[in-house]
């Protein structure tokens, strides 16, 4: 039995606006996840037949699925509600085949393609294996390639990138055909009901105490769109009118350093120039 499960549903590769940057994006994310304090852990891409994958880490193997591109992955195509409805249905298939190929898992993570995570998550589980799971409350914006992060706290509202859950909350069925489609959307499509149906049925999720992942932004194939964090939090009218809100975002920010390169990105810092005193 794998103590947590990383999976990653990837779109179909005809849905991809450029796929050789979801491709670099994607590889990104499978070596933060693969940076990991504590090796009880596998991950599982699950992607379309073929889709042009990058080379897979140690401990990450691919699930292989026929599904059909999705006809309105872009907003504007129809109403919101409908554009978000065929999303969850989308993503919520991917991560079913993922979960139904590691069931034997007692946590589950879902993970972005283009986010990063804290190398010590599966460490904590580890000390805190009879949680119900975890939000992720505090995490971090990042503007692809930058080097600033923006410390965000209500991060479980902003990014699919944030929930650890034990895998008997979700009621997995036996077999594909046995989910139903609104489970489908409900359970798997949409990080942000999973805590509130929990809490009814009794089993809450608690808070990570510590900041766990990396939300990406202004990057060419972002499905959500979002706006650089400069231009969201910085340089909008409403923030240049409000002095006050711009010192807290200012304080907010954190520089991309040795440490986070470690915890985050799975990178160790270049190495110091080696001086060698003259004689």
């Amino acid at each position: 039995m794998t103590l947590v499960t990383f999976i990653i549903p990837v779109r179909h590769q005809d849905n991809a606006r450029d796929w050789q940057l979801l491709k670099t994006n994607l590889e990104q994310t499978m070596i933060s996840i693969s940076n990991q304090t504590n090796p009880d852990w596998r991950g599982i891409v699950v992607a379309n037949e073929g889709a042009d994958l990058p080379e897979l880490p140690e401990k990450f193997s691919v699930e292989r699925v026929t599904f059909p591109p999705n006809d309105m992955h872009e907003l504007g195509k129809g109403s919101k509600e409908d554009f978000l409805d065929a999303f969850r249905a989308d993503k919520g298939r991917r991560v079913l085949m993922g979960m139904l190929r590691a069931r034997d898992s007692e946590f589950f993570m879902i993970a972005d393609d283009d986010d990063l995570v804290s190398a010590h998550i599966v460490q904590y589980v580890s000390e805190n294996r009879q949680a119900n799971g975890w939000m992720i409350d505090r995490g971090f914006i990042w503007d692809s390639g930058g080097k600033l992060l923006f410390a965000y706290n209500d991060f479980s509202h902003l990014c699919g990138t944030s929930l650890i859950v034990r895998s008997d909350l979700y009621k997995i069925p036996e077999s594909f055909g046995d989910a139903s489609l609104e489970w489908i959307k409900t359970m798997l499509g949409s990080h942000v009901r999973i805590a509130v149906i929990l809490a009814e049925r009794g089993a809450p999720l608690s808070t990570l105490p510590f900041r766990g992942a990396v939300y990406r932004v202004a990057h060419g194939g972002s499905h959500s769109q979002a706006p650089s964090l400069v231009f969201k939090y910085f340089l909008n009218r409403e923030t240049l009118k409000n002095p006050k809100r711009l010192l807290t975002n200012l304080s907010r920010l954190r520089i991309v350093d040795g440490n986070t390169r470690r915890e985050f990105f799975g990178q160790r810092p270049s190495p110091a120039p080696i001086r060698v005193a003259s004689r």
